[in-house]
């Protein structure tokens, strides 16, 4: 009698990207098939369970995702980039949207795993987004043709100082509903309740903090402990989800909710933000840089409540406030005669780090390989 396995090993990394953190896999160590490879990633996350007891999600949304990543055949990416959300409470791996803190660490793992080599000081990474279909271009660090994680560059979010990663977007305007502004509108009246439908990278509805009794200064706990409060913003969710394009979005992650007020610590804006359910510690990166944008159009709900340089022709740093400090959007912008903005180029900072490299056991009930 021949005893099988009863775990299957499967190569991975842990990093942490941005003010996330994951388990990042290369493509081929994953089943092909969407639906087995789903049942891989939960039962490596330990998902459902809100604790994440029985696996190695961190039982929270922002620290239980996954970074598929490959070599790409485009003339213009190195390598292509799928985020899965796994989530720790329900059954369930979406690809609905993009991750641009975990995007942050697919250029050192790229590196590390061989799949782009290593150039001089520093090694650009060209990484098409498959969720978008858009390209971006992370700048690492790479002395001596090693990975370097140690810097002085900081990130609200994160303790301490590590290796700067500049990432820069090309047009990513719509990438998810079709146009920057997917309603056709600057602002809408949803719910009674004036919004900024917008999408920059991330579909997002920009609201008025006031407008909901708030300062916005709350933590994230306290507006999670606000049932109605909660129950209104949903409601305006999912009436958001058809206008922009995104159709029934009842369990979608998509589009996040920004509660915006005025800047309390000399930044642009202040944000609380939905993901959709929870509030965010901080603010993601696709969601930041879609908040900045909506800053520059005038006549927005973020215009109104923003603090802003008088001329924002050309690059414009967006100092974008969250509950645990600051996330820097440099924007570079042209206006039309007609007071139309048109972005033209995004960009930011975000720092990585890996954690842990080695295999992840599921298992073999789950997927045995041949």
């Amino acid at each position: 009698m021949t005893l099988r396995p009863t775990q299957t090993a499967i190569r991975c990394s842990a990093m942490r990207g941005g003010t996330s953190k994951g388990l990042f896999f290369l493509e081929d160590d994953l089943p092909a098939d969407a639906a087995t490879r789903d049942a891989v990633l939960l039962a490596a996350m330990g998902s459902p369970d809100p604790r994440e007891i029985d696996g190695m999600g961190g039982a929270h949304p922002l620290t239980s995702k996954v970074a598929v990543v490959s070599l790409s055949s485009r003339d213009n990416a190195d390598v292509e980039y799928l985020f899965l959300q796994v989530w720790p409470d329900r059954p369930e791996v979406s690809d609905n949207q993009n991750c641009g803190n975990m995007l942050a660490g697919v250029g050192p793992f790229a590196i590390e795993q061989g799949l782009v080599p290593a150039g001089g000081a520093v090694t650009p990474v060209r990484i098409w987004m498959r969720n978008t279909q858009n390209l971006a271009i992370a700048s690492v660090q790479t002395p001596g043709g090693l990975v370097c994680y140690d810097g002085t560059a900081r990130i609200d979010g994160v303790p301490g100082s590590h290796a700067p990663i500049p990432i820069e977007f090309a047009d990513v305007a719509g990438s998810t509903c079709g146009a920057l502004l997917p309603t056709g509108n600057v602002t809408d009246v949803i719910e009674g309740t004036r919004v900024t439908c917008i999408d920059n990278g991330m579909p997002v509805v920009c609201l008025a903090a006031a407008d909901f009794g708030l300062t916005g200064q709350e933590s994230p706990a306290e507006l999670e402990a606000d049932d109605e409060l909660r129950k209104r913003v949903e409601a305006i969710r999912l009436a958001a989800g058809p206008m922009m394009n995104l159709g029934d979005v009842t369990n979608n992650t998509v589009p996040k909710m920004s509660l915006l007020s005025a800047p309390a610590h000399g930044g642009a804006v202040s944000t609380r933000t939905f993901i959709p359910h929870r509030v965010h510690e901080a603010i993601g990166v696709f969601g930041a840089v879609s908040v900045a944008t909506a800053c520059m159009l005038p006549g927005s709900v973020a215009r109104d409540i923003a603090v802003l340089p008088d001329n924002l022709a050309g690059s414009t740093d967006v100092e974008v406030e969250h509950p645990t400090g600051f996330f820097t959007v440099t924007l570079e912008v042209t206006a039309a005669a007609d007071g139309a903005v048109r972005v033209t180029r995004s960009a930011l900072l975000r720092t990585a780090r890996l954690l842990m490299r080695g295999e992840v056991f599921v298992p073999s009930s789950v997927w045995s390989p041949a």
